[in-house]
C-alpha cells in the first residue's frame, strides 16, 4: 500500500479516535468528580477490568489478530458469496463462544475478583461491592467483542473513520447516566447503576457501525448450517457453522495469539494485583494515568497499528513481501515521530494536566500527585507500545502468531519481576516503571525475530528516524515545561504548554528535515476533510 493511502486511512482512523477520546476524558472527568479515588471507584475499575481482559481475547486482541489475516485472504481470493458464508460462520461462533464466556463470567466472579484484585480481600466490603459490579458489567463483553468483530471487517474494507469514533458509544452512555439518572440515586447505587450503563454503551458500539457494513454490501447472519465450497465435496449439505475452514484457521491462529497479544492486559492485571496492596486509590491512579497515556497513543500510534495490518495482510496475500516491508517500515517511522513529542509533553506538564482534568469533586491534590507519578512512567513507555503494535502486526498479517508469543513471554516475566521490585520503594510509579521496560523489551525481541524471518526492514533507516524525533521531542519537553509556568491558572498554563511544546517540535522537525513532517502534515489535511 502506498505511503499516501496509509497516511490517508491513518488521519481518518486518528480523526475518529480523537473525537472518541475526547468524549471519553468528558466521561472520566465526571466519573472522578462523583466518585473520586476511593473505594467506588477502586471498585469499579478493578471490575471494569475483568471483562476488558476477554474483550482483548475475544476483540480487538488476540481475535482481530487471526481474522483480519485470513478475512483479507477470503476478500481478495474468493468470491464474494463465498467470503459472506465465511463470515455468517465467524459471526455465529463468536457469538456463541461470547454467550458462554458471559454466563460462565457471572458464575465465577467472586474468583475472578480474588485472582484479580487479591489485596481486596482485607476489605470484605470492597470486595463484595466488586464481584457484585462484575457480574453486571460481564454481559458487556458479548456486545463490545462483536462491535470489535465489526471493526475488524471494515478495517479490512478499507472503511477507518466510523469504526474509530464508535467506542465514543460507551462514554456516551456513561455520560447520559451520570448527568441525567445518577443525581436521583444514591451510594452504591449509583455506581451500580454506572456498570448498567457500560452495557448498554457496549450494545450501541455495535449498533452504529453495521449500518456502515450493509452499505458497503455486507451483512451479518446468524446461521447454523453453511453450505460453501467445503460443503460441496460431501454431497452439498450444510455443514455445522463451527466446522467452517476459516472458522479452524481462525481458532488455530488464536491459540497462541491469546497470550502474546494479551501482554499489555496481563501487565495491566499484574499492576492491579500490586495496586490492590498499595495505598487506597493507586487502582484508579493507574487507571486514569493509562487513559491519559493512551489519548497519543491511539490517536497516532495506533491508528497506524490499525490501518498498517490490513495493508500488511492484503501485500503477504498477493506475495508482495517488498511492499510488505514499505508498509512496517513507514508506519513505524511515523508512529515514533508523533508519538515522541506527546510523551514529551507528558513528561513535562504531566501534574498539571492530571489537575486541570481531574482534581475537581472528591478527587484531591494527593490523588493528582499519585496519578501523575504513574502518568510520568507510563509516558516514557510510549514509543515502545505503538511499535510492539505494528511490528507484532507484522507476524499476523501472515498469519503466524507463535513468534509474537515468544517475545511477549519474555516481556511478561520481565514486567512481574520488576512490579515485586519496584512497587514499595516506588509504588504505582514502579508499576508504571515496570510496564514501560517491558515494553521496550518486547520490541527488541520482536524485532531481532522479525529480522531472520523476512530480512533486512530498514532498521538503520527507523533509528536516523527516531534520533531526529528524539531531538525535537526533547525541546518539546523544555518548552512546555517553562511555558506551564506563565500563570498559576491550570486553564491558561496546560494550553500554552500544549501549544508552545507543538510549535517548538514542528520548528525542530522542520529544521531537522524530518521526512515525516510532511505526511503528517497531509493526514490532518485529510482528517480535517
Amino acid at each position: 500500500m502506498e505511503h499516501k493511502t496509509l497516511t490517508k486511512n491513518a488521519g481518518k482512523t486518528a480523526f475518529g479516535t480523537f473525537l472518541s477520546r475526547l468524549l471519553g476524558y468528558a466521561r472520566d472527568m465526571l466519573v472522578a468528580n462523583l466518585f473520586g479515588a476511593g473505594m467506588f471507584a477502586d471498585a469499579f475499575y478493578a471490575a471494569f477490568r475483568i471483562p476488558n481482559l476477554f474483550r482483548r481475547l475475544f476483540g480487538e486482541g488476540s481475535f482481530s489478530a487471526a481474522f483480519i489475516p485470513v478475512f483479507s485472504e477470503y476478500l481478495h481470493t474468493k468470491e464474494k458469496s463465498e467470503t459472506q458464508k465465511f463470515l455468517n460462520a465467524v459471526f455465529t461462533a463468536l457469538a456463541a463462544v461470547l454467550v458462554i464466556v458471559s454466563v460462565l463470567g457471572m458464575f465465577f466472579a467472586p474468583v475472578l475478583v480474588k485472582i484479580i484484585a487479591w489485596g481486596f480481600t482485607n476489605d470484605p466490603e470492597k470486595m463484595q461491592l466488586t464481584v457484585e459490579l462484575t457480574r453486571l458489567m460481564f454481559p458487556f463483553i458479548m456486545f463490545i467483542c462483536l462491535a470489535a468483530f465489526l471493526m475488524g471487517i471494515l478495517n479490512t474494507l478499507h472503511s477507518f473513520f466510523l469504526p474509530a469514533f464508535a467506542p465514543s458509544a460507551l462514554s456516551m452512555s456513561e455520560i447520559f447516566y451520570m448527568l441525567a439518572i445518577a443525581p436521583m440515586l444514591g451510594g452504591g447505587n449509583q455506581i451500580k447503576g454506572l456498570a448498567v450503563s457500560v452495557i448498554f454503551g457496549g450494545a450501541l458500539h455495535f449498533i452504529i457501525q453495521y449500518p456502515q457494513l450493509k452499505a458497503l454490501g455486507w451483512r451479518l447472519k446468524l446461521q447454523l448450517g453453511i453450505r460453501s465450497q467445503e460443503s460441496g465435496v460431501n454431497g452439498g449439505k450444510a455443514m455445522p457453522f463451527y466446522k467452517h475452514e476459516g472458522i479452524k484457521r481462525i481458532g488455530l491462529l488464536m491459540i497462541p495469539s491469546i497470550i502474546g497479544l494479551s501482554v499489555d492486559q496481563i501487565n495491566s492485571f499484574v499492576d492491579t494485583i500490586c495496586a490492590s496492596f498499595l495505598a487506597g486509590g493507586s487502582i484508579t491512579a493507574l487507571y486514569y494515568s493509562n487513559r491519559l497515556m493512551q489519548l497519543p497513543l491511539a490517536i497516532f500510534g495506533l491508528a497506524f497499528a490499525s490501518v498498517s495490518l490490513p495493508a500488511m495482510s492484503k501485500a503477504y496475500a498477493q506475495k508482495d513481501i517488498a511492499a510488505l516491508k514499505d508498509s512496517l517500515n513507514y508506519s513505524v517511522r511515523f508512529a515514533v515521530f508523533t508519538i515522541m513529542p506527546a510523551a514529551a509533553g507528558l513528561i513535562a506538564i504531566g501534574l498539571p494536566a492530571v489537575r486541570l482534568l481531574f482534581e475537581h469533586g472528591k478527587f484531591d491534590y494527593a490523588a493528582s500527585l499519585m496519578t501523575s507519578s504513574a502518568l510520568f512512567y507510563y509516558s516514557l513507555g510510549l514509543p515502545a507500545y505503538a511499535m510492539a503494535k505494528i511490528f507484532a502486526n507484522a507476524f499476523y498479517s501472515f498469519q503466524d502468531t507463535k513468534t509474537p508469543v515468544k517475545a511477549a513471554m519474555w516481556a511478561m516475566f520481565l514486567h512481574v519481576i520488576l512490579c515485586v521490585i519496584l512497587m514499595y520503594p516506588m509504588e504505582v510509579g514502579g508499576l508504571a516503571l515496570a510496564t514501560s521496560a517491558a515494553s521496550y523489551f518486547n520490541v527488541l525481541i520482536l524485532v531481532i525475530y522479525l529480522r531472520k524471518r523476512i530480512g533486512k526492514i530498514g532498521l538503520k533507516k527507523i533509528l536516523f528516524s527516531s534520533l531526529k524525533s528524539f531531538a525535537a521531542a526533547v525541546l518539546t519537553a523544555v518548552a512546555a515545561f517553562y511555558a506551564c509556568k506563565i500563570s498559576p491558572i491550570l486553564f491558561i498554563s496546560v494550553p500554552a504548554a500544549i501549544i508552545s511544546g507543538a510549535a517548538v517540535f514542528f520548528v525542530s522537525a522542520k529544521i531537522l528535515k524530518a521526512e515525516e513532517l510532511g505526511a503528517f502534515m497531509r493526514m490532518f489535511k485529510k482528517s480535517e476533510a
